[in-house]
Protein backbone atom coordinates (compact mmCIF):
# COMPACT_ATOMS: atom_id res chain seq x y z
CA UNK A 1 0.00 0.00 0.00
CA UNK A 2 2.90 2.40 0.56
CA UNK A 3 3.71 4.72 -2.33
CA UNK A 4 5.91 7.28 -0.62
CA UNK A 5 6.52 8.91 2.77
CA UNK A 6 6.47 12.44 4.09
CA UNK A 7 9.36 12.93 6.53
CA UNK A 8 9.71 15.65 9.17
CA UNK A 9 12.21 16.28 11.96
CA UNK A 10 11.32 17.49 15.46
CA UNK A 11 13.21 18.59 18.54
CA UNK A 12 11.49 17.32 21.67
CA UNK A 13 12.16 17.23 25.38
CA UNK A 14 11.70 13.77 26.83
CA UNK A 15 11.23 13.28 30.56
CA UNK A 16 12.06 9.99 32.19
CA UNK A 17 11.62 10.59 35.95
CA UNK A 18 12.05 6.94 36.91
CA UNK A 19 15.18 6.42 34.77
CA UNK A 20 13.61 3.34 33.17
CA UNK A 21 14.88 1.97 29.88
CA UNK A 22 14.09 1.37 27.12
CA UNK A 23 12.18 4.63 26.98
CA UNK A 24 8.89 4.72 25.06
CA UNK A 25 7.65 8.11 23.87
CA UNK A 26 4.40 9.13 22.19
CA UNK A 27 4.42 12.32 20.14
CA UNK A 28 1.35 13.80 18.47
CA UNK A 29 1.40 15.96 15.36
CA UNK A 30 -1.96 17.24 14.15
CA UNK A 31 -4.35 14.30 14.13
CA UNK A 32 -1.54 11.72 13.96
CA UNK A 33 0.40 10.09 16.80
CA UNK A 34 3.90 8.65 16.53
CA UNK A 35 5.37 6.20 19.03
CA UNK A 36 9.15 6.29 19.36
CA UNK A 37 11.48 4.07 21.37
CA UNK A 38 14.81 5.21 22.81
CA UNK A 39 17.20 2.56 24.13
CA UNK A 40 20.05 4.50 25.71
CA UNK A 41 22.78 2.22 27.04
CA UNK A 42 23.93 4.58 29.80
CA UNK A 43 21.22 6.47 31.71
CA UNK A 44 21.97 10.10 32.41
CA UNK A 45 22.02 11.51 35.88
CA UNK A 46 19.23 13.95 35.11
CA UNK A 47 16.19 12.17 33.64
CA UNK A 48 15.46 14.76 30.96
CA UNK A 49 16.63 14.22 27.41
CA UNK A 50 16.57 16.65 24.55
CA UNK A 51 16.87 14.92 21.23
CA UNK A 52 15.81 15.29 17.68
CA UNK A 53 14.11 12.50 15.81
CA UNK A 54 12.54 11.91 12.48
CA UNK A 55 9.06 10.56 11.86
CA UNK A 56 7.60 9.44 8.56
CA UNK A 57 3.91 9.44 7.83
CA UNK A 58 2.97 7.40 4.81
CA UNK A 59 0.73 8.43 1.99
CA UNK A 60 -1.22 5.47 0.76
CA UNK A 61 -1.15 4.62 -2.89
CA UNK A 62 -4.62 6.03 -3.54
CA UNK A 63 -3.84 9.52 -2.21
CA UNK A 64 -0.59 9.65 -4.15
CA UNK A 65 -2.39 8.60 -7.32
CA UNK A 66 -4.92 11.41 -6.87
CA UNK A 67 -2.15 14.00 -6.56
CA UNK A 68 -0.44 12.83 -9.71
CA UNK A 69 -3.62 13.15 -11.76
CA UNK A 70 -2.79 16.86 -12.06
CA UNK A 71 0.33 17.89 -13.94
CA UNK A 72 1.55 21.40 -13.01
CA UNK A 73 4.22 21.37 -15.71
CA UNK A 74 1.75 21.46 -18.60
CA UNK A 75 1.20 25.04 -19.86
CA UNK A 76 -2.18 26.53 -19.06
CA UNK A 77 -3.12 26.49 -22.75
CA UNK A 78 -2.92 22.69 -22.74
CA UNK A 79 -3.53 21.85 -19.07
CA UNK A 80 -6.42 19.98 -17.51
CA UNK A 81 -7.81 21.17 -14.19
CA UNK A 82 -7.39 18.91 -11.13
CA UNK A 83 -9.66 15.85 -11.13
CA UNK A 84 -13.00 15.80 -9.35
CA UNK A 85 -11.51 13.53 -6.64
CA UNK A 86 -9.53 16.51 -5.34
CA UNK A 87 -12.90 18.01 -4.38
CA UNK A 88 -14.66 14.94 -3.01
CA UNK A 89 -12.25 12.37 -1.56
CA UNK A 90 -12.06 12.24 2.29
CA UNK A 91 -8.45 10.99 2.35
CA UNK A 92 -7.41 13.83 0.04
CA UNK A 93 -9.09 16.32 2.37
CA UNK A 94 -7.14 14.91 5.34
CA UNK A 95 -3.93 15.20 3.38
CA UNK A 96 -4.68 18.85 2.58
CA UNK A 97 -5.06 19.66 6.25
CA UNK A 98 -1.65 18.15 6.99
CA UNK A 99 0.25 19.50 4.01
CA UNK A 100 -1.48 22.82 3.32
CA UNK A 101 -3.17 24.18 6.43
CA UNK A 102 -0.89 22.92 9.20
CA UNK A 103 2.12 24.51 7.50
CA UNK A 104 3.03 28.15 7.05
CA UNK A 105 1.09 31.20 8.15
CA UNK A 106 -2.72 31.13 8.21
CA UNK A 107 -4.97 34.16 8.61
CA UNK A 108 -7.37 33.65 11.52
CA UNK A 109 -8.68 37.06 12.57
CA UNK A 110 -8.17 40.83 12.71
CA UNK A 111 -6.32 43.01 15.20
CA UNK A 112 -9.36 44.78 16.65
CA UNK A 113 -10.37 41.44 18.18
CA UNK A 114 -7.33 41.59 20.48
CA UNK A 115 -6.45 45.29 20.62
CA UNK A 116 -6.79 45.56 24.43
CA UNK A 117 -5.32 43.56 27.33
CA UNK A 118 -7.44 40.52 28.35
CA UNK A 119 -9.20 40.29 24.97
CA UNK A 120 -9.32 36.91 23.25
CA UNK A 121 -10.93 35.03 20.39
CA UNK A 122 -11.14 31.35 19.50
CA UNK A 123 -11.33 29.32 16.34
CA UNK A 124 -10.86 25.91 14.76
CA UNK A 125 -8.99 24.74 11.68
CA UNK A 126 -9.27 21.04 10.94
CA UNK A 127 -8.91 19.39 14.33
CA UNK A 128 -6.86 22.24 15.81
CA UNK A 129 -8.71 24.32 18.39
CA UNK A 130 -6.94 27.60 19.12
CA UNK A 131 -7.25 30.71 21.26
CA UNK A 132 -5.54 34.06 20.61
CA UNK A 133 -5.29 36.59 23.44
CA UNK A 134 -3.48 39.51 25.02
CA UNK A 135 -2.33 39.17 28.60
CA UNK A 136 -2.57 41.90 31.23
CA UNK A 137 0.65 43.48 29.98
CA UNK A 138 -0.63 43.63 26.42
CA UNK A 139 1.59 40.81 25.15
CA UNK A 140 0.14 38.74 22.32
CA UNK A 141 -0.20 34.96 22.74
CA UNK A 142 -1.79 32.00 20.99
CA UNK A 143 -2.38 28.50 22.34
CA UNK A 144 -4.08 25.25 21.60
CA UNK A 145 -7.47 25.81 23.26
CA UNK A 146 -7.30 22.55 25.19
CA UNK A 147 -6.97 21.91 28.93
CA UNK A 148 -3.90 19.86 29.83
CA UNK A 149 -5.90 17.80 32.36
CA UNK A 150 -8.54 15.91 30.34
CA UNK A 151 -8.64 17.85 27.05
CA UNK A 152 -11.78 19.94 27.54
CA UNK A 153 -11.96 23.10 25.46
CA UNK A 154 -11.19 26.10 27.66
CA UNK A 155 -12.69 29.14 25.98
CA UNK A 156 -15.36 29.79 23.39
CA UNK A 157 -16.30 32.69 21.17
CA UNK A 158 -14.55 35.96 21.93
CA UNK A 159 -14.51 38.59 24.65
CA UNK A 160 -12.44 39.54 27.69
CA UNK A 161 -11.09 37.34 30.48
CA UNK A 162 -8.54 37.70 33.23
CA UNK A 163 -7.76 33.98 33.01
CA UNK A 164 -8.99 30.78 31.36
CA UNK A 165 -10.91 28.46 33.70
CA UNK A 166 -11.63 24.97 32.43
CA UNK A 167 -15.39 24.34 32.61
CA UNK A 168 -14.77 20.65 33.29
CA UNK A 169 -12.60 20.46 36.45
CA UNK A 170 -11.67 24.08 37.14
CA UNK A 171 -8.02 24.05 36.13
CA UNK A 172 -7.05 27.68 35.66
CA UNK A 173 -4.52 29.21 33.26
CA UNK A 174 -3.14 32.71 32.91
CA UNK A 175 -3.40 34.54 29.62
CA UNK A 176 0.30 33.83 29.18
CA UNK A 177 -0.50 30.10 29.24
CA UNK A 178 0.83 29.42 32.73
CA UNK A 179 -1.07 26.89 34.85
CA UNK A 180 -2.27 28.90 37.87
CA UNK A 181 -4.39 26.30 39.65
CA UNK A 182 -4.95 22.55 39.36
CA UNK A 183 -7.83 21.46 41.58
CA UNK A 184 -7.88 18.34 43.79
CA UNK A 185 -4.52 16.89 42.82
CA UNK A 186 -3.29 16.01 46.31
CA UNK A 187 -1.27 12.80 46.18
CA UNK A 188 -0.21 13.27 42.57
CA UNK A 189 3.44 12.46 41.86
CA UNK A 190 5.96 13.73 39.34
CA UNK A 191 3.78 16.77 38.65
CA UNK A 192 5.65 19.88 37.54
CA UNK A 193 3.42 22.92 37.33
CA UNK A 194 5.72 24.75 34.91
CA UNK A 195 5.41 21.87 32.44
CA UNK A 196 1.60 21.85 32.42
CA UNK A 197 0.86 25.20 30.82
CA UNK A 198 -1.11 25.62 27.63
CA UNK A 199 0.59 24.40 24.47
CA UNK A 200 1.72 27.49 22.53
CA UNK A 201 1.32 28.39 18.86
CA UNK A 202 3.28 30.92 16.83
CA UNK A 203 1.31 34.11 16.32
CA UNK A 204 1.93 37.28 14.33
CA UNK A 205 0.27 40.49 13.21
CA UNK A 206 0.59 41.83 9.69
CA UNK A 207 -1.32 45.03 9.02
CA UNK A 208 -4.86 44.53 10.35
CA UNK A 209 -4.63 40.71 10.32
CA UNK A 210 -3.80 38.09 12.95
CA UNK A 211 -1.90 35.04 11.69
CA UNK A 212 -1.10 31.65 13.22
CA UNK A 213 1.49 29.04 12.34
CA UNK A 214 0.66 25.50 13.48
CA UNK A 215 4.10 24.04 12.88
CA UNK A 216 5.85 22.80 16.02
CA UNK A 217 9.27 24.22 15.20
CA UNK A 218 10.63 27.61 16.36
CA UNK A 219 8.22 28.02 19.26
CA UNK A 220 10.73 29.70 21.59
CA UNK A 221 9.74 33.10 20.22
CA UNK A 222 5.97 32.87 20.23
CA UNK A 223 5.18 36.26 18.66
CA UNK A 224 6.93 36.75 15.33
CA UNK A 225 8.12 39.99 13.76
CA UNK A 226 5.68 41.40 11.21
CA UNK A 227 8.29 42.21 8.54
CA UNK A 228 9.60 38.64 8.56
CA UNK A 229 6.07 37.26 8.53
CA UNK A 230 5.11 39.55 5.68
CA UNK A 231 7.93 38.16 3.56
CA UNK A 232 7.04 34.56 4.44
CA UNK A 233 3.29 35.03 3.95
CA UNK A 234 3.16 37.43 1.01
CA UNK A 235 6.57 37.22 -0.64
CA UNK A 236 7.36 39.99 -3.11
CA UNK A 237 3.75 41.25 -3.06
CA UNK A 238 4.16 42.42 0.54
CA UNK A 239 5.01 46.05 -0.26
CA UNK A 240 2.23 46.44 -2.84
CA UNK A 241 -0.42 44.98 -0.55
CA UNK A 242 0.80 47.02 2.39
CA UNK A 243 0.05 50.28 0.56
CA UNK A 244 -3.51 49.21 -0.26
CA UNK A 245 -4.48 47.15 2.79
CA UNK A 246 -2.59 48.51 5.79
CA UNK A 247 -4.72 51.65 5.93
CA UNK A 248 -5.28 53.18 9.37
CA UNK A 249 -8.42 54.97 8.14
CA UNK A 250 -10.22 51.62 7.81
CA UNK A 251 -12.05 50.26 10.85
CA UNK A 252 -13.85 46.99 11.36
CA UNK A 253 -17.59 47.23 10.80
CA UNK A 254 -19.20 43.79 10.91
CA UNK A 255 -18.85 40.07 10.20
CA UNK A 256 -21.04 37.76 8.10
CA UNK A 257 -20.57 33.98 8.07
CA UNK A 258 -21.80 31.49 5.48
CA UNK A 259 -21.78 27.69 5.55
CA UNK A 260 -21.61 26.43 1.96
CA UNK A 261 -22.13 22.90 0.67
CA UNK A 262 -19.00 22.78 -1.45
CA UNK A 263 -15.34 21.90 -1.12
CA UNK A 264 -13.26 24.89 0.03
CA UNK A 265 -11.37 24.90 -3.28
CA UNK A 266 -14.58 25.39 -5.27
CA UNK A 267 -15.05 28.74 -3.56
CA UNK A 268 -11.40 29.67 -4.20
CA UNK A 269 -11.63 28.62 -7.86
CA UNK A 270 -14.70 30.82 -8.29
CA UNK A 271 -12.77 33.78 -6.87
CA UNK A 272 -9.78 33.11 -9.12
CA UNK A 273 -11.39 32.94 -12.57
CA UNK A 274 -10.31 36.47 -13.46
CA UNK A 275 -13.82 37.90 -13.42
CA UNK A 276 -14.90 35.34 -16.04
CA UNK A 277 -18.21 34.64 -14.31
CA UNK A 278 -19.04 38.22 -13.30
CA UNK A 279 -21.07 39.34 -16.39
CA UNK A 280 -23.09 36.12 -16.32
CA UNK A 281 -23.68 35.59 -12.61
CA UNK A 282 -23.35 39.10 -11.08
CA UNK A 283 -25.09 41.48 -13.43
CA UNK A 284 -25.55 44.10 -10.73
CA UNK A 285 -21.87 44.03 -9.80
CA UNK A 286 -20.83 43.97 -13.47
CA UNK A 287 -22.69 47.21 -14.12
CA UNK A 288 -20.34 49.05 -11.73
CA UNK A 289 -17.11 47.65 -13.23
CA UNK A 290 -15.25 48.14 -16.50
CA UNK A 291 -14.72 44.45 -17.11
CA UNK A 292 -12.59 45.09 -20.20
CA UNK A 293 -9.96 46.54 -17.81
CA UNK A 294 -9.74 43.34 -15.76
CA UNK A 295 -6.13 42.21 -15.26
CA UNK A 296 -4.26 39.77 -13.03
CA UNK A 297 -0.72 39.11 -11.88
CA UNK A 298 0.70 36.24 -9.85
CA UNK A 299 3.43 36.31 -7.22
CA UNK A 300 4.96 33.49 -5.16
CA UNK A 301 1.91 32.76 -3.00
CA UNK A 302 -0.36 35.63 -3.98
CA UNK A 303 -2.41 36.53 -7.04
CA UNK A 304 -3.85 40.00 -7.54
CA UNK A 305 -6.76 40.88 -9.82
CA UNK A 306 -7.57 44.50 -10.64
CA UNK A 307 -10.48 46.19 -12.35
CA UNK A 308 -11.54 49.81 -12.91
CA UNK A 309 -14.85 51.00 -11.58
CA UNK A 310 -17.48 52.47 -13.87
CA UNK A 311 -18.71 55.59 -12.12
CA UNK A 312 -21.03 56.44 -15.03
CA UNK A 313 -23.22 53.46 -14.07
CA UNK A 314 -23.39 54.40 -10.37
CA UNK A 315 -26.16 56.41 -8.80
CA UNK A 316 -25.09 60.04 -8.22
CA UNK A 317 -25.41 59.66 -4.47
CA UNK A 318 -23.99 56.13 -4.15
CA UNK A 319 -20.61 54.77 -5.23
CA UNK A 320 -19.67 51.59 -3.38
CA UNK A 321 -16.94 50.34 -5.74
CA UNK A 322 -14.94 53.52 -6.37
CA UNK A 323 -12.59 54.04 -9.31
CA UNK A 324 -10.43 50.94 -8.84
CA UNK A 325 -11.04 47.53 -7.29
CA UNK A 326 -8.29 45.19 -6.10
CA UNK A 327 -8.87 41.51 -5.33
CA UNK A 328 -5.95 39.76 -3.64
CA UNK A 329 -5.84 36.01 -3.05
CA UNK A 330 -3.33 34.92 -0.41
CA UNK A 331 -2.63 31.22 -0.56
CA UNK A 332 -4.19 28.99 0.52
CA UNK A 333 -7.58 30.39 1.62
CA UNK A 334 -7.64 34.14 2.30
CA UNK A 335 -8.99 36.90 0.08
CA UNK A 336 -8.72 40.67 0.53
CA UNK A 337 -10.98 42.94 -1.52
CA UNK A 338 -10.27 46.67 -1.63
CA UNK A 339 -12.73 48.95 -3.43
CA UNK A 340 -13.89 52.53 -2.86
CA UNK A 341 -14.03 53.24 0.89
CA UNK A 342 -14.42 49.51 1.66
CA UNK A 343 -12.24 46.54 2.39
CA UNK A 344 -13.65 43.10 2.99
CA UNK A 345 -11.85 39.84 3.67
CA UNK A 346 -13.00 36.30 2.93
CA UNK A 347 -11.56 33.46 4.99
CA UNK A 348 -12.47 30.02 3.60
CA UNK A 349 -12.37 27.36 6.32
CA UNK A 350 -12.61 23.71 5.21
CA UNK A 351 -15.23 21.74 7.15
CA UNK A 352 -14.92 18.51 5.18
CA UNK A 353 -14.60 17.32 1.60
CA UNK A 354 -17.99 18.79 0.66
CA UNK A 355 -18.49 21.67 3.08
CA UNK A 356 -16.75 24.92 4.02
CA UNK A 357 -17.38 28.06 6.02
CA UNK A 358 -16.65 31.48 4.56
CA UNK A 359 -16.12 34.32 7.02
CA UNK A 360 -16.60 37.83 5.63
CA UNK A 361 -15.18 40.72 7.67
CA UNK A 362 -16.08 44.23 6.49
CA UNK A 363 -13.92 47.31 7.08
CA UNK A 364 -14.95 50.86 6.18
CA UNK A 365 -13.37 54.30 6.08
CA UNK A 366 -14.09 55.89 9.45
CA UNK A 367 -15.62 58.97 7.82
CA UNK A 368 -18.52 56.85 6.54
CA UNK A 369 -19.24 54.59 9.49
CA UNK A 370 -22.11 56.77 10.66
CA UNK A 371 -23.67 57.06 7.20
CA UNK A 372 -26.25 54.37 7.93
CA UNK A 373 -27.99 54.57 4.56
CA UNK A 374 -24.71 54.11 2.68
CA UNK A 375 -23.62 51.24 4.94
CA UNK A 376 -26.97 49.43 4.73
CA UNK A 377 -27.20 49.78 0.96
CA UNK A 378 -23.58 48.66 0.47
CA UNK A 379 -23.96 45.59 2.65
CA UNK A 380 -27.20 44.69 0.91
CA UNK A 381 -25.47 44.78 -2.49
CA UNK A 382 -22.58 42.73 -1.15
CA UNK A 383 -24.96 40.16 0.31
CA UNK A 384 -26.63 39.80 -3.08
CA UNK A 385 -23.26 38.95 -4.65
CA UNK A 386 -22.50 36.40 -1.91
CA UNK A 387 -25.83 34.66 -2.37
CA UNK A 388 -25.19 34.48 -6.12
CA UNK A 389 -21.74 32.99 -5.51
CA UNK A 390 -23.07 30.46 -3.01
CA UNK A 391 -25.60 29.29 -5.56
CA UNK A 392 -22.83 28.92 -8.15
CA UNK A 393 -20.45 27.07 -5.82
CA UNK A 394 -23.03 24.59 -4.59
CA UNK A 395 -24.08 23.95 -8.17
CA UNK A 396 -20.46 23.30 -9.17
CA UNK A 397 -19.97 20.88 -6.27
CA UNK A 398 -22.99 18.87 -7.37
CA UNK A 399 -21.67 18.84 -10.92
CA UNK A 400 -18.21 17.74 -9.80
CA UNK A 401 -19.78 14.71 -8.15
CA UNK A 402 -21.56 13.72 -11.36
CA UNK A 403 -20.08 10.69 -13.19
CA UNK A 404 -20.14 12.85 -16.32
CA UNK A 405 -17.31 15.07 -15.03
CA UNK A 406 -13.68 14.30 -14.31
CA UNK A 407 -11.49 17.25 -15.35
CA UNK A 408 -12.06 20.60 -16.99
CA UNK A 409 -9.96 23.12 -18.93
CA UNK A 410 -8.66 26.63 -18.23
CA UNK A 411 -9.52 29.79 -20.13
CA UNK A 412 -5.88 30.90 -20.60
CA UNK A 413 -6.45 34.65 -20.90
CA UNK A 414 -8.36 35.00 -17.61
CA UNK A 415 -7.82 31.95 -15.39
CA UNK A 416 -4.09 32.22 -14.70
CA UNK A 417 -4.69 32.91 -10.97
CA UNK A 418 -6.69 29.67 -10.71
CA UNK A 419 -3.95 27.69 -12.47
CA UNK A 420 -1.39 29.26 -10.13
CA UNK A 421 -3.49 28.17 -7.12
CA UNK A 422 -3.66 24.58 -8.33
CA UNK A 423 0.10 24.48 -8.94
CA UNK A 424 0.77 25.71 -5.39
CA UNK A 425 -1.53 23.02 -4.03
CA UNK A 426 0.29 20.35 -5.98
CA UNK A 427 3.64 21.60 -4.66
CA UNK A 428 2.43 21.50 -1.04
CA UNK A 429 0.84 18.09 -1.39
CA UNK A 430 4.03 16.58 -2.82
CA UNK A 431 6.48 18.30 -0.50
Amino acid sequence: MIQRSITSSFLVEIKNPNNKFPLHYLYKIGPRSFCCNFNLSKPKKHPIYKCSFTVSSSLDKEAQTLIQQFNPQIPIEEALTPPSSWYTDPSFHSLELQQVFYRGWQAVGYTEQIKDPHQYFTGRLGNVEYVVCRDGNGNLHAFHNVCRHHASLLASGSGQKSCFVCPYHGWTYGLDGTLLKATRISGIKNFRVHEMGLVPLRVAIWGPFVLLNFETENLLQQESQSNIVGDEWLGSSSELLSTRINDSSLKFLCRHEYTINCNWKVFCDNYLDGGYHVPYAHKGLASGLKLESYSSIVYEKVSIQKCDGDATESAPDFDRLGSKALYAFIYPNFMVNRYGPWMDTNLVVPLGPRKCQVIFDYFLDTSLKDDHDFVERSLKESEKVQVEDIRLCESVQRGIESPAYCCGRYAPTVEKPMHHFHRLLYENLCN
